[in-house]
C-alpha cells in the first residue's frame, strides 16, 4: 500500500460518487480509460477489486468505500492544512512564542494584552525564566522571540532595542543611605547585599559594577527571585540592585527606597530577540514591531 497515489485515491472516490467511470472523467476533466487505469494500478496495490458492477452502475466493493473513505479523510486533513498554512501567510493569523527573562514579567503581559486587543487573531504564549534558560529556548528554537537585557554574544541573532531599562540599589526607606546625594560607591560596597543567582542579568550587572571598586562584595544570600528580594530589602536583610521596573509598586507605596549613588543608575537597553537562521511568521514579525514601536510607552515608570 506504500505506492499507493493520492491521486489514484481521487479517481476511486469520484467514480464511486459519480457511479460511473464516464461520470468520474467529466467530473474530473480526464479520459474513462485514464481513470480505469488508475484504479487498476489501486486493485493491484491493494490485491482485491474494489469496483464493481451494478444494476445501476459502479458501486465500491467494501474494500473500495475502505479507500474512499480514507480518501474523504485525507482531503480533510489537506484542506485543514490549507487553512493553517493560510493563517500562517497572515499577519493577522496565527500563534507567536514569546520567552522572557524574569524582569520582564513586571510588563510583558500588559505589552502583550494591548498586542492581542489589537490583533485577536494571534494568540501568544509566553514562558518566563532567568537569562540562560532563555537564551537556551532561543537556542532551540522552542521560542519564536525572547525579551531580555542583552544580547547573547554566543548565538547568531537579530536584535532591536524598544526601550530603556534602568537599574537602581534599593533600601528599606529607614536606612541610612535615604535621603543622602550622591553616595560613594565605596561605601554602599561595604553593605550587605541581596543578590540573583549566578546565570541572571541582574547578578551579571551587580558583580560588574562592584569588580570596579576592588572591594569583594558581601553577599548576605543568593535570591532565585525580584519579589523575594525586595521582600527581604523591605525587612532591612540589606541592599540589592535591581531593575528600576520590577519596583514601581513597592517605590509608589513608600516601602522601598531608590539610593542616590553615584555613577547610577546603570542604564540598560530591553530588546527583542530571535535567532538570525530562523523563519519568521507574518505573526511574529506583526508582535516585534508592535514591541519595537509601542512597549516604550508601557514600561513601569520610577524616578531615578
Amino acid at each position: 500500500m506504500k505506492d499507493i497515489t493520492l491521486k489514484q485515491l481521487r479517481f476511486l472516490a469520484e467514480t464511486v460518487r459519480a457511479g460511473s467511470l464516464a461520470g468520474a472523467a467529466a467530473q474530473l476533466h480526464v479520459t474513462g480509460p485514464a481513470i480505469a487505469q488508475q484504479i487498476r494500478l489501486l486493485e493491484r496495490r491493494a490485491g482485491m477489486a474494489l469496483i464493481e458492477r451494478g444494476p445501476h452502475g459502479q458501486r465500491p466493493t467494501e474494500a473500495g468505500r475502505i479507500l474512499a473513505d480514507t480518501c474523504a479523510r485525507i482531503e480533510a486533513e489537506i484542506a485543514v492544512c490549507a487553512e493553517s498554512l493560510g493563517s500562517l501567510r497572515s499577519a493577522y493569523t496565527g500563534h507567536v512564542r514569546v520567552g522572557a527573562v524574569s524582569t520582564a514579567k513586571y510588563f510583558a503581559p500588559h505589552v502583550i494584552a494591548s498586542f492581542q486587543r489589537a490583533n485577536p487573531g494571534i494568540t501568544v504564549s509566553l514562558a518566563v525564566g532567568n537569562r540562560d534558560h532563555i537564551l537556551a529556548e532561543v537556542e532551540n528554537y522552542a521560542i519564536d522571540v525572547a525579551i531580555m537585557g542583552r544580547p547573547p554574544r554566543r548565538l547568531d541573532v537579530v536584535a532591536e532595542v524598544f526601550g530603556e531599562h534602568p537599574y537602581v540599589i534599593i533600601a528599606a526607606p529607614d536606612h541610612r543611605f535615604v535621603g543622602r546625594s550622591e553616595v560613594p560607591l565605596f561605601e554602599v560596597a561595604e553593605e550587605t547585599f541581596l543578590v540573583r543567582e549566578p546565570g541572571s542579568g541582574t547578578r551579571m550587572h551587580v558583580d560588574a559594577l562592584f569588580a570596579a571598586t576592588g572591594k569583594q562584595l558581601l553577599v548576605g544570600m543568593e535570591i532565585a527571585s525580584n519579589e523575594t528580594i525586595k521582600q527581604a530589602v523591605i525587612a532591612g536583610l540589606g541592599l540589592a540592585m535591581i531593575s528600576a521596573h520590577t519596583i514601581a509598586a513597592e517605590v509608589h507605596d513608600g516601602r522601598l527606597a531608590v539610593l542616590d549613588v553615584e555613577g547610577l543608575p546603570i542604564r540598560r537597553d530591553w530588546l527583542m530577540v530571535r535567532m538570525a537562521s530562523r523563519s519568521v511568521s507574518p505573526a511574529t514579525t506583526n508582535l516585534w514591531d508592535f514591541f519595537v514601536h509601542q512597549a516604550r510607552a508601557q514600561l513601569p515608570k520610577v524616578d531615578v
